[in-house]
């Protein structure tokens, strides 16, 4: 019996101690408190677009939920990305040209150490893109990745097996070699959404059919570059960016922004989602989550 309470003890204890560094986490990063007005006044909404793009909702969520406010009168994003999943790179894109068109606002982008790919591909949608001079742009591209582990399978003498519906339902099985047919299927697929890029760019950028094609075979180009081929409008800096959106929403050069309060998580998100301090991010994991979906992310970043 005493054995039970002293391993009850440690179990209550060790519990206790990852609750304190969860609320520790929790309190670093909304305990100081958000830098933002309180929407009273006239204001520019300033978000941040950070890391690959896997589901967008980071900045998909504020920007459905602010932008529509009275007292919001632009927005203002800054973009440090290499690009990552197609589908919600679209999704932002959209919701960035629904602000413009629709409810008549400024979307300005500044980019800080890279835009590529699919965070490029949701720049193009702003009325303006400031970029500094060294920042890596383009990288236009659509890339599909997969692993043939069946040498793997082989030496570990394991065997899988496929029952499908229909010719193409396993395309792409780590247990196989690809087929020919199912190279060309993927091959069509990544030709039609990159066709797509290439239509939203030329839609938003202005520029000639031939600039367009010629840079869009992935390559990466410089801020500096970018702007002399008009992939970007101008160089400069965050402030240059804000006075540029504080002027195009009539807010003039020092307008008030706005930053939405990060989302206070409750236990079970914290207990679920907060890392130890000696836990590491693991982004090989992420890479193979990545495995067989559409990308529009910059080469190098994974491989």
């Amino acid at each position: 019996m005493s054995f039970l309470k002293g391993f009850v003890t440690v179990c209550a204890a060790i519990f206790f101690i990852f609750v304190l560094i969860s609320v520790g986490a929790m309190s670093s990063q909304f305990g100081k408190g958000a830098s933002f007005s309180n929407l009273s006044k006239d204001s520019i909404l300033n978000l941040e677009l950070e890391g690959v793009i896997i589901d967008g909702k980071n900045i998909l969520e504020p920007l459905r939920k602010y932008a529509e406010k009275d007292h919001i009168k632009g927005v203002l994003i800054q973009i440090n990305s290499p690009g990552g999943v197609v589908g919600p790179s679209q999704e932002i894109y959209s919701e960035i040209m629904r602000i413009k068109n629709e409810l008549k606002k400024p979307v300005v982008v500044t980019c800080n150490a890279m835009a590529a790919s699919g965070g490029y591909y949701v720049a193009s949608a702003a009325s303006k893109i400031f970029v500094n001079p060294g920042t890596l742009m383009g990288s236009i591209g659509v890339i599909m990745q997969f692993a043939d582990l069946s040498k793997l399978y082989d030496w570990a003498k394991v065997h899988t097996y496929s029952i499908t519906s229909g010719a193409f339902k396993d395309a792409g099985s780590q247990s196989r070699a690809m087929t020919e047919q199912e190279r060309a299927y993927f091959q069509s697929m990544i030709d039609e959404v990159q066709g797509q890029f290439v239509k939203a760019i030329l839609a938003n950028r202005k520029l000639a059919d031939y600039i367009v094609e010629k840079y869009a075979d992935g390559r990466i180009f410089t801020g500096e570059s970018a702007v002399e081929l008009g992939f970007a409008d101008k160089i400069g800096t965050y402030s240059d960016a804000k006075i540029e959106v504080g002027k195009l929403a009539g807010l003039g050069d020092k307008p008030e922004l706005f930053t939405p309060p990060k989302k206070r998580p409750d236990m079970f998100e914290i207990l679920g989602e907060v890392k130890l301090p000696f836990v590491e991010a693991k982004p090989f994991e992420q890479a193979l989550d990545l495995i067989g979906k559409p990308l529009a992310i910059m080469p190098g970043v994974f491989n």
